[in-house]
């Protein structure tokens, strides 16, 4: 009796199959985006002399290889790094700060257009702490631009707008009212409280 060969099985739509298998995972799937920190680099500037700058303008952070913190030369805890912050940035040592509310210090910055900020951290240093120092620092300067734009604001016409919500504001397309004048206050907030965050290497 002769040998019935097995039928053979039909792979000419196998090909078919794991395309429309890529097609359904590729449209699936959810890549998420790593959240990271909003930092321009300086632009390159050619052969300038970097300024003279006093020590009292420079508020130090140190953060060890333990996720101590160092803030001037004491010991602090993160929660209270950011008045600390806010006492440095807003001090107007000078008297030449119409619009800040500091205690006029001799001895720390003399306006928060001097003022700098400057931030060290050993490579042992944990992630989760050296994005928490930054945020507050961050929020520092946030709470004085917010505190600025209450006080800028009514009188352009942006009432009980803090100075996140103007940002927020003017990149929406939904917002109905004078994005020109949003813009000039934003931009002079800017300029009363620059941030200037100098990281150490």
């Amino acid at each position: 009796m002769a040998k019935r060969s097995a039928p053979e099985v039909n792979a000419g739509s196998m090909a078919d199959i794991a395309f429309l298998l890529l097609i359904f995972f590729l449209v699936t799937t959810t890549i998420e985006k790593d959240s990271g920190l909003n930092r321009k680099l300086p632009p390159i500037e050619e052969d300038i002399e970097p300024p003279i700058i006093k020590q009292r303008n420079i508020f130090t952070v140190l953060l060890n290889g333990k996720d101590q913190l160092l803030v001037e030369e004491e010991l602090m805890e993160i929660k209270d790094l950011r008045a600390a912050a806010i006492e440095f940035l807003d001090n107007n040592g000078d008297g030449t700060c119409t619009y800040c509310q500091g205690p006029k210090n001799a001895s720390s910055s003399d306006n928060p257009d001097k003022a700098i900020i400057s931030l060290k951290n050993d490579r042992e240093t944990s992630y989760a702490t050296y994005i928490s120092v930054q945020n507050e620092l961050v929020a520092a300067y946030n709470v004085l631009r917010n505190r600025r734009a209450l006080e800028l604001g009514p009188p352009q016409g942006f009432t009980d707008m803090n100075f996140v919500e103007m940002q927020k504001n003017y990149k929406d397309a939904r917002f109905v009212g004078n994005k020109t004048k949003l813009k000039e206050v934003i931009n002079q907030i800017k300029l009363e409280f620059p941030q200037k965050l100098s990281e150490v290497q």
